[in-house]
């Protein structure tokens, strides 16, 4: 399949919303307010990163949001990935992998020192995600939590996310 990945932009806001409410509605672990969070953090002018997915009829098939992080102890800028959706039938395709590739790549090269995020650590490894940090967000969220060290020593502490998460 022939993808193509830019920058969201102006007018993409309804057709994200759209995928992402798609992309997670049949998931078990979802809550169902994935496509609202990436509202909120386009209001709060958190959205630093969001990218989309095209195919060749320039549909938005797929897309990832970062939005920044604090964390207690850490240096530089640091970001949590979130959410990642793909639209359904085009799942495991490798449109996802693009999307947190080329999106992790960016971040990276806009002097990230590193990211966060909640999700399946034996999907995450494979793009360099670890456990292996001291950092705390909550019980039930803490043994999915993983980081990807860009620069800089493991974060630790408490992680804060933006607003927008609740």
């Amino acid at each position: 399949m022939s993808v193509t990945i830019r920058r969201e932009q102006a007018g993409d806001e309804r057709a994200i919303r759209a995928l992402t409410d798609a992309a997670f509605r049949d998931m078990p672990f979802s809550d169902g307010t994935e496509g609202e969070l990436i509202e909120k953090l386009r209001a709060d002018g958190d959205l630093v990163l969001s990218l989309v997915a095209l195919n060749a009829d320039l549909a938005i098939i797929g897309h990832i949001s970062f939005s920044p992080v604090q964390i207690e102890r850490s240096t530089g800028k640091w970001y949590q990935l979130s959410p990642v959706s793909v639209i359904p039938g085009g799942q495991s395709s490798g449109i996802g992998t693009r999307l947190i590739e080329d999106g992790m790549a960016q971040m990276r090269d806009d002097g990230a020192s590193g990211i966060a995020l909640v999700g399946d650590p034996a999907y995450y490894h494979r793009f360099g995600f670890t456990r292996e940090h001291d950092l705390t967000l909550s019980e039930a969220m803490d043994p999915v939590l993983q980081v990807k060290i860009f620069d800089g020593g493991a974060p630790g502490g408490k992680l804060t996310l933006a607003p927008a998460f609740g």
